[in-house]
């Protein structure tokens, strides 16, 4: 029998637009939970949605208030998923890394003023801790130095699309993607047959990492997207089904998407397109 207590603690973090989240982006934290659980390696305690700010200007973004507020009520009912709203709230885009960093650190330090300037790199992945389910109190008093291998690894959780997306120029930094994969980890959903494992193999840098890039399959397909999800609202077609019923009230409710939200951003270049060119000429 495994030793519980010998199994490293994971918190899963999820970054995107969640414009609007879908049964699909649930589904991959519980196939992430159930791979990581079979290894007999970990234990997943939490699950984060993290959705971006609207500085990303990504066409079609809508507010970030109603993003959080859908991702609210589609995890209402889970035990271990939860929104974290800090991302979506800064003035500016955030790089995924710093996100990362922020959860790290919020596991590492008892201080509730968690700020960006805290969040520093990770020097080592940590191992474990006790943590009850929803318990979100600091294992540390303050007057202790934190543990480091007391704290749960914060591992990013993906799709195969956003792993792919570390190839695309200027989207990514490549300190960046090596601190993200060395330090953190990734844990990849993709289709049966998809070709990412070909694209970790063409980069050196994810290739020298790849013990800590998990690939989860997902023999069961699942195609729905967020973009799909918008077209067919702005055809009037039904949605039920491919979002959380909470999920399809709140958007007729609040008729958030439109030809026009559709449009919105429209023409503008996306922060990390803009920040990192701006970046390489200087």
């Amino acid at each position: 029998m495994e030793d519980p207590d010998k199994k490293t603690e994971v918190v899963l973090l999820a970054c995107g637009s969640f414009n609007p989240i879908t049964n699909m982006h649930l589904r991959l934290f519980e196939l992430a939970k159930d791979y990581l659980h079979e290894t007999g390696k970990y234990k997943v305690i939490k699950g984060i949605i993290s959705p971006v700010g609207d500085a990303y200007k990504k066409k079609g973004l809508i507010s970030a208030n109603h993003r959080v507020t859908m991702a609210k009520l589609a995890t209402k009912n889970s035990d271990w998923v939860e929104v974290d709203d800090w991302e979506s709230s800064q003035s500016e885009w955030l790089e995924t890394l710093k996100v990362l960093r922020y959860h790290h650190q919020k596991l590492l330090s008892p201080d509730p003023t968690n700020s960006l300037q805290n969040a520093i790199p990770l020097t080592k992945p940590g191992r474990k801790r006790k943590q009850e389910p929803n318990r979100h109190d600091p294992v540390k008093k303050k007057n202790q130095s934190p543990d480091i291998k007391s704290v749960p690894q914060v591992k990013l959780l993906c799709g195969s699309d956003m792993l792919e997306s570390f190839g695309i120029p200027n989207l990514w930094k490549l300190e960046d993607i090596t601190e993200i994969v060395e330090n953190h980890g990734l844990v990849c959903i993709s289709r049966a047959g998809n070709s990412v494992q070909k694209f970790i193999y063409e980069s050196d840098i994810l290739w020298r990492h790849k013990n800590n890039i998990h690939l989860v399959e997902e023999w069961i397909t699942n195609d729905i997207s967020s973009t799909k999800i918008r077209r067919a609202l702005r055809r009037g077609q039904s949605i039920r089904y491919l979002v959380p019923d909470v999920v399809q009230a709140y958007i007729e409710k609040n008729n958030l998407y439109s030809p026009e939200s559709e449009d919105r951003n429209a023409g503008v270049v996306l922060a990390p397109l803009q920040k990192h060119a701006s970046d390489s000429k200087n």
